[in-house]
């Protein structure tokens, strides 16, 4: 993820720019947040969701139709793992939408382990 990268909306009033970064703990909050989600998948491996490394797994980048956002998780063991994905693809939408005004055209929920929560 290229942390120097905004994606801008304008209205009648102005423009607002919002960072891929700030997108990406936007995303990294709701994921830690959800239920079924015990880690996020990190550039070497996975980790619990920690404050610090809420963006560990998250990609956000500028499409035609809204942002597409990329999440690597692990989910717990014994979860039926198409619903987890499912919610958490549901929930970072309208979280992401509603807090920075942007389209989402496309969010890929991708469980990189299972495991049992700590």
């Amino acid at each position: 993820m290229d942390k120097s990268t905004h994606l801008t909306r304008t209205t009648e009033l102005g423009r607002i720019s919002v960072s891929t970064e700030a997108i990406a703990q936007v995303v990294g909050n709701v994921a830690a947040e959800s239920y079924g989600i015990v880690g996020m998948a990190g550039r070497r491996f996975p980790r619990l969701p920690g404050r610090d490394r809420l963006t560990d797994g998250i990609e956000v980048k500028a499409r035609d139709g809204g942002i597409e956002i990329d999440l690597h998780v692990v989910v717990e063991y014994g979860l039926n793992l198409a619903e987890v994905a499912a919610t958490v693809r549901n929930r970072v939408a309208y979280e992401v939408e509603r807090q920075t005004g942007l389209s989402v055209a496309a969010v890929e929920v991708r469980i990189e382990d299972v495991r049992r929560s700590p």
